[in-house]
């Protein structure tokens, strides 16, 4: 794991975070993800620097688009904002997760 994926992950694990179970590198058909609560559907994925690359860029849209066909929902920050501004990130993550779960009560 990356600082960052660390860091994300001590406060995902362990149902700490609003009570899901997150998983962190799991294999979602051809894709390993970074993290994922199978309940709501919703995939994070921490990005370095290098994801700026063109190709990289591009594989990235790729693999998020067949999570999308598949009805999960991406989420992708970048390490640094896992590493300066957790929380910023954390309340990104509740607010999908509320979109994601709101039309299932």
């Amino acid at each position: 794991m990356t600082d960052a994926e660390a860091a994300l992950w001590s406060e995902l694990r362990g149902r700490r975070f609003a009570g899901l179970k997150f998983r962190r590198q799991r294999p979602i058909g051809p894709y390993i993800v970074d993290f994922v609560c199978y309940k709501p559907k919703l995939v994070i994925e921490l990005d370095g620097g290098q994801h700026n690359e063109k190709h990289l860029a591009e594989n990235d849209a790729v693999r998020t688009d067949w999570l999308n066909a598949r009805g999960f929902k991406v989420l992708r920050f970048w390490d640094d904002d896992a590493l300066q501004r957790m929380e910023s990130v954390l309340q990104m993550i509740l607010l999908e997760v509320t979109l994601l779960t709101a039309g299932d009560s």
